[in-house]
């Protein structure tokens, strides 16, 4: 008789139970102790696997969707991606609405995909048609047999981080965290994992991590949308100029905002001290604590655990690329950071 073998069905058994890693280098100088959860090793390299499986699994689930459903998103890149991932695997076709904000590499791997790609201007109200809000939801309408994820604005965007990167946290640190430093941009990560700890242990403090241009931090401070604290941004993923139903502000003790710049310059700080290679709000994660540290929020005592959520592969031609940062005048550099290409002739 053979053997049973060892593999998987599809690419989708692998989402979820990703690694903690120490943070070693990047955090020498800080008191406590930090770690960072990292969702790159998703199977889409991106936290929003998790969301894609949960959300469309459900409505497998409640038979809102069949064979001829055509999936429809707004993203910033990491959520269609995943989506087209998931949508494939399942045969479903798959339509995105990004923002032009959104990394060219981001948006040629939508294509990989096979997912048909609207890109939207960034700079627009949240209400203008031109938005990738509403060009979504405009899409949803047209086209006969849709569905829209709707990701900020759905439970179960919270739902899926509160039922699998929330537990896991809590088992990777045998329920030792003290805080927990994600960024905020729909919310459902950090609502979700707060959630879940909250619930082990109402001590852990929960911080979120904004973008200055972005309404969230005064919105969960004072209860109001200021459309004066909106301005253009270049961080993907982080932030919002409206407010998401998936994020749940109860569960966030407070908020620190980061600046395009400094949040640049810590991803590739990650990648060159700590072997890492991640993305633009990983960066964000670290310039937070950083600054945080600066503080005194936290002491000798402390265990920190942060969200790095994506592949820094898809920021290739922006926070990774000489000529982009010195086009943002971000061109400041570490000795760490100098070129070391070499070309023989």
């Amino acid at each position: 008789m053979k053997k049973k073998i060892n593999a998987h069905e599809n690419i989708l058994s692998l989402i979820g139970n990703t690694p903690l890693i120490k943070l070693n280098k990047v955090t020498k100088d800080f008191e406590g102790s930090y770690y960072a959860k990292y969702e790159a090793m998703n199977p889409g390299q991106s936290n929003k696997d998790r969301i894609a499986l949960h959300i469309i699994d459900s409505a497998e689930k409640k038979g809102l969707i069949d064979k001829n459903t055509t999936i429809i998103e707004t993203t910033s890149g990491n959520t269609g991606f995943s989506l087209s991932m998931v949508s494939m695997v399942k045969g479903y076709k798959c339509i995105v609405a990004v923002s032009s904000k959104s990394s060219p590499d981001k948006i040629d791997m939508l294509k990989s995909m096979g997912a048909k790609v609207y890109v939207c201007p960034a700079n627009v109200p949240a209400d203008d048609k031109r938005s990738y809000y509403q060009v979504a939801k405009r899409l949803n309408e047209e086209i006969k047999d849709s569905f829209y994820i709707n990701q900020y604005f759905n439970e179960l965007n919270i739902d899926a981080h509160y039922k699998t990167t929330g537990p896991e946290i809590w088992k990777q640190t045998n329920g030792n965290i003290t805080h927990l430093v994600a960024s905020s941009g729909t919310g459902g990560t950090i609502s979700g994992v707060a959630r879940y700890l909250k619930e082990k242990n109402p001590k852990i403090q929960i911080i979120g991590v904004d973008a200055y241009g972005s309404v969230l931090k005064k919105f969960h401070e004072t209860g109001e949308f200021d459309s004066n604290e909106i301005y253009p941004y270049r961080i993907e993923g982080l932030g919002k100029n409206l407010i998401p139903t998936s994020t749940d502000f109860s569960k966030i003790d407070f908020y620190e905002k980061v600046n395009d710049e400094d949040s640049a310059h810590s991803s590739r700080e990650i990648a060159l001290k700590e072997g890492l290679f991640v993305g633009y709000t990983s960066g964000a994660c670290i310039q937070a604590i950083r600054q945080l540290n600066k503080k005194n929020t936290f002491n000798k005592e402390s265990i920190v655990v942060t969200v790095f959520c994506d592949h820094g592969s898809r920021y290739m031609s922006k926070v990774f690329s000489d000529k982009w940062m010195t086009e943002q005048g971000f061109d400041k550099k570490t000795k760490e950071q100098e070129s070391s290409i070499e070309y023989i002739r």
